[in-house]
């Protein structure tokens, strides 16, 4: 859910389209190249390999899921190196400030409240702005399941699942960061809502298996998790200021 009101939310909010237009047409160039070059050279192997498990109709299928994971995995290294977690920082702030949120903002960057649109507002930050950070076990994890996809038919949605068990709780990574909470507080607080991280895990990533558009979703994605903790942050402050719940610790939105 989250992330397809990110989508509709970027997509009515011209004053986010700078923040892709700096990285479009590099993403772009990226992900043709290492798709292409996948596509050529491993799918028909692939393809020839999982006809073993997976007969010859349903082989074809699964090993486009299998390249489009692989290209995924490629591609997500290698934009890191064109800085796109900086992006993906002020499409999540920008977000958080335009849903009315700039005191969690401001513990992270200065501000400039005083500008035309949430994105123009952004300042320098003073601490360490990162979205997500670079996970090697989440790599390693997810080169290790890909032979889930040998599965026939559960397969694929398997992999999809372990990968965004994982890869869901990452997006809050800098929520987080603005509550300055431990590792035990947040494992407390993700654990007690894992199936909504993991759904918005999955769906994350497979928007990311979209050719082309997984720059596009990516922001997207920061933008819809950001939605997130607006959400969360307007019924705890409801209920902060009706004196019916502390202020510490936050508001849990899907107490087990």
């Amino acid at each position: 859910m989250g992330n397809s009101l990110g989508l509709i939310f970027y997509i009515r909010h011209p004053f986010l389209y700078p923040l892709l237009r700096a990285r479009l047409l590099p993403a772009l160039l990226l992900s043709l190249f290492v798709l292409t070059t996948l596509f050529v050279w491993t799918y028909l192997p692939q393809v020839a390999f999982l006809a073993i498990f997976h007969g010859k109709h349903l082989a074809w299928i699964n090993a486009a899921f299998l390249v489009l994971g692989e290209g995924a995995a490629v591609t997500a290294l290698l934009f890191e190196a064109f800085f796109v977690d900086e992006t993906l920082v002020d499409v999540f702030d920008a977000t958080l400030i335009h849903q009315q949120c700039q005191d969690l903002v401001a513990t992270s960057r200065l501000l400039d409240l005083e500008a035309s649109n949430s994105v123009k507002q952004l300042g320098k930050p003073t601490t360490s702005a990162v979205y997500s950070p670079f996970s090697l076990r989440q790599i390693i994890e997810f080169i290790l399941f890909l032979p889930l996809n040998f599965i026939p038919v559960a397969g694929t949605p398997l992999f999809l699942f372990m990968t965004g068990y994982r890869a869901g709780p990452l997006h809050h990574w800098r929520y987080f960061k603005f509550l300055r909470y431990t590792k035990k507080e947040r494992n407390k607080y993700i654990g007690q809502r894992k199936l909504r991280y993991t759904w918005f895990g999955m769906v994350a990533l497979l928007l990311q298996l979209v050719p082309v558009l997984s720059m596009l979703f990516l922001l997207t994605t920061a933008a819809g998790s950001a939605l997130w903790v607006a959400e969360i942050e307007e019924k705890r402050r409801s209920l902060d200021n009706s004196g019916d719940f502390p202020s510490s610790p936050p508001f849990e939105d899907d107490p087990p």
